[in-house]
C-alpha cells in the first residue's frame, strides 16, 4: 500500500492554490524512517506536529499500527482524521489523537515530527519525548532548510547524547536524536513562559504561555494598540475573544469590565491553556471560559453581542489572509444585529472593504503607521 500524497487535503482549513497539504520534508523523514526500520511491535511510534496527516497516514500505509498522534491545530486534527476517512478508511482506527503526556509517548521507540516553527516548542516537544517516551527512544524531526537552524540542533542536543543531520533532498533535512539524557542532566521544566506588562489598568496584566502558542508570553504591538482604544458597551454581558492566543484580550476585558464574561476560542490547544493560565494569574479565571474551537464554529447564528479580534496574517511558514477572512465571516455569522466586532489589522492589508462585506457598516476607531483599529456593526 503506497499514499498518494497529491490526494491529501487540507480541509477545514484554508485551502488555495499555493497551500499544500505535504511537502517535501515530509516525503524524506518517511524514507528515512522506512530506511533505519519502522519498529514491528504495534504502538511503538508516536507522530507529532503532523500537519495534515502526511506523516500519520504515510506510517500506516508502511504498515505501522496502533499509531498515537498529537496536533496542536483542531483543524490539523480533523483534517487528519478527513484524510484517513476518505483514502484510509479500513486503517482509520489504527490511530488517536491525545494531548501531551504520558498517553501520547509511553513506550514510544520512534517519534516523528515536522520541526515547529519555535525553539521554544521544539524544547517544550522534546521535554515531553523526555519524561514519558522509552529509554531507548529515536526522534526523528524533519523540516523545509529554509526554516531550520544551528539552534534546533543545540536544544535536541540538550535531551540527547547525540543529534545527527541526514544529507538535503529537495531543499529539506531530517535531524535525528537518540540517546536520551537522564534527568538530571537535561533543563528544569520552564512552560508556560511569564510575561507582566502595564496596559492602563490598576496593575501590569500577567501573561502566560504554553511554547506553541504564537507570541509566546510577549503582548503583541498590535494588540497593545487596540487595548489603548477598546472601549465596550457597559450593557454588554459577554466578550467573545476570537483567536485568544495567550489569553491578553480575554484577561484585558475581564480585569477592565468586572461585569462581563468572556469566551475566549482558538484552534491551538496550547494557546487554549495559555488563556487559562493567563485568565489565573489575573485571578480571572472564574469569568474566562476558553475553549478550542475551528472559528466560533460551537456557536449559534446571531447569537452574541460583542466579538473582539486580531487576525493572524499568516498560516504556518505561509503569509496568507484567508485565516483572517474565516474569522472575520464567523464573527460576522454569530453576531445578532446591532452586535459588533471589534477588529485591528495590519494597515496594508485593506480589510476593511471585507470587514464591510462580511459583517456590516465599518467605522475607524484609530490608526497608527502600522495598525488599524475599527468597529463593525452586524445590520
Amino acid at each position: 500500500m503506497k499514499l498518494e500524497f497529491e490526494s491529501l487535503r487540507r480541509w477545514p482549513d484554508v485551502e488555495a492554490e499555493n497551500l499544500q497539504a505535504f511537502d517535501a520534508a515530509d516525503r524524506l523523514l518517511l524514507d528515512l524512517a522506512a530506511e533505519a526500520g519502522w519498529p514491528a511491535e504495534p504502538g511503538r511510534v508516536a507522530i507529532l506536529n503532523d500537519h495534515y496527516g502526511a506523516l500519520t497516514l504515510g506510517a500506516l500505509t508502511a504498515g505501522v499500527r496502533s499509531v498515537r498522534v498529537h496536533q496542536d491545530a483542531l483543524s490539523g486534527a480533523r483534517a487528519i482524521e478527513a484524510n484517513a476517512q476518505r483514502l484510509l478508511p479500513e486503517l482509520a482506527g489504527e490511530y488517536r489523537h491525545l494531548p501531551p503526556g504520558a498517553g501520547l509517548l509511553e513506550n514510544a521507540s520512534l517519534v516523528l515530527m515536522q520541526l515547529p516553527r519555535s525553539l521554544d516548542a521544539l524544547e517544550e516537544m522534546l521535554a515531553f519525548v523526555a519524561e514519558h517516551a522509552s529509554a531507548d527512544v529515536t526522534v526523528m524531526a524533519t523540516g523545509r532548510i529554509k526554516h531550520m537552524g544551528l539552534g534546533m540542533n543545540e536544544v535536541m542536543g540538550r535531551y540527547f547524547e547525540t543529534v545527527t543531520a541526514s544529507l538535503a533532498r529537495q531543499k529539506s533535512r531530517v535531524l535525528t536524536a537518540a540517546g536520551g539524557r537522564p534527568a538530571g542532566q537535561r533543563p528544569a521544566p520552564r512552560f508556560p513562559l511569564h510575561g507582566s506588562f502595564p496596559v492602563g489598568l490598576e496593575k501590569p496584566l500577567e501573561l502566560r504561555a504554553y511554547a506553541e502558542t504564537f507570541g509566546g508570553a510577549k503582548l503583541d504591538p498590535g494588540t497593545r494598540f487596540l487595548l489603548e482604544h477598546l472601549d465596550l458597551p457597559d450593557t454588554a454581558g459577554r466578550a467573545v475573544d476570537l483567536g485568544c492566543g495567550n489569553g491578553t484580550i480575554a484577561g484585558f476585558i475581564a480585569l477592565k469590565y468586572p461585569l462581563l464574561t468572556v469566551y475566549a476560542s482558538d484552534q491551538s490547544a496550547s494557546a487554549v491553556a495559555s488563556t487559562a493560565a493567563t485568565a489565573a494569574a489575573n485571578g480571572v479565571a472564574d469569568r474566562v471560559a476558553p475553549v478550542q474551537d475551528d472559528a466560533l464554529a460551537s456557536l449559534p447564528d446571531a447569537s452574541e453581542e460583542l466579538v473582539v479580534l486580531n487576525p493572524p496574517f499568516h498560516m504556518g511558514n505561509t503569509v496568507h489572509a484567508g485565516i483572517a477572512l474565516k474569522l472575520i465571516a464567523d464573527a460576522g455569522r454569530v453576531l445578532a444585529p446591532g452586535g459588533e466586532l471589534w477588529c485591528v489589522w495590519n494597515s496594508h492589508l485593506g480589510y476593511r472593504s471585507q470587514l464591510e462585506k462580511l459583517v456590516g457598516p465599518t467605522r475607524q476607531v484609530a490608526r497608527n503607521p502600522k495598525f488599524t483599529i475599527t468597529v463593525s456593526t452586524r445590520a
